[in-house]
């Protein structure tokens, strides 16, 4: 009678120990970094296992399932808040309707992930993730047949042919219709208008049939094109412009945001009187130098309590 009575409380305990237990709230949190020249993001998500009485090594499997149940919640803020152009976030779009929540899990889902490990005190579990922005803009560009580019009525007769084009906006320049200057920022989208203020370039002139590997544009600083090689390139940029791009100076700034580098019109007349340097545009063989700094953005700590289930 005495041992039914002593197993009878021994079950009633370990139910409400369980029942504590998942009614604990458990701190997780989630740092990010938003990196324009490698064009992805790098984020860790950490979890206080301790502070859920989570306990190594029986523990293991219940602590990796608590860093795993938070990703998407973690994560989702820093997709959302990605520039697409001068005017736009990821954000934007699904609060529109014109691109549906799950794209966002979707993109999400696809990220590169380290195996959980664990702090010196085995008080916390992480986990680093890594999302590839050029899969979240191929999943945003979706017309079957590019934007023609604007015609040029009296083409240069002898623009030469380029294998790239790079538009050095590290400086601070004008902003266009503002009596005010700033140094251009990155986005998936940008724009490159001429000093008239007709559209050279945008997402819808990109081919769809690009190599999936290259963005719309390459960001890079200031030391990519003073490179001890024969031209005067580094190697990444070089794989993207090739070995004699047009170089060309930005005049000013235009946007919301100051994403839309300006050329000289008689840039803008070298890249659309040849065909072939068109299609650099088109192919996605353009970087912007910008400064060092913007080539990368501390993304917003975000903690959360959550329930174990």
């Amino acid at each position: 009678m005495f041992r039914e009575f002593f197993a009878r409380c021994a079950i009633g305990f370990f139910i409400l120990a369980c029942t504590m237990l998942e009614a604990r709230e458990i701190k997780s949190s989630i740092t990010g970094l938003l990196d324009w020249e490698k064009m992805r993001i790098d984020a860790e998500l950490s979890v206080d296992i301790a502070a859920a009485g989570i306990r190594l090594p029986s523990g293991r499997m219940q602590a990796e399932e608590a860093l795993f149940s938070r990703y998407f919640d973690g994560v989702r803020p820093f997709i959302l808040s990605i520039r697409l152009d001068s005017a736009t976030v990821i954000r934007d779009l699904v609060e529109a309707g014109e691109i549906p929540p799950e794209l966002v899990d979707t993109l999400a889902r696809q990220a590169d992930r380290t195996y959980p490990s664990y702090s010196f005190n085995f008080h916390t579990i992480s986990s680093r993730y890594v999302i590839d922005l050029k899969n979240i803009s191929s999943k945003l560009v979706r017309h079957k047949k590019d934007a023609k580019m604007l015609h040029v009525i009296n083409p240069l007769p002898s623009a030469a042919d380029y294998t790239g084009i790079i538009i050095i906006a590290e400086d601070t320049l004008p902003v266009h219709g503002r009596e005010s200057s700033a140094e251009l920022v990155p986005c998936l989208f940008p724009k490159i208008w001429d000093t008239e203020m007709n559209l050279i370039y945008d997402k819808n002139m990109t081919s769809p049939n690009r190599d999936a590997s290259f963005a719309m544009v390459h960001y890079t600083g200031i030391d990519g094109i003073v490179q001890d090689t024969p031209s005067g390139l580094s190697e990444d940029l070089q794989k993207i412009v090739g070995d004699k791009p047009l170089r060309i100076i930005a005049r000013g700034i235009f946007g919301i945001n100051p994403t839309d580098p300006i050329i000289e019109r008689e840039d803008a007349l070298i890249i659309l009187s040849s065909e072939k340097n068109k299609r650099l545009l088109k192919e996605g063989r353009i970087a912007f130098i910008v400064k060092a700094a913007a080539l990368s953005e501390d993304l917003e700590k975000h903690e959360t309590n959550f329930i174990l289930r």
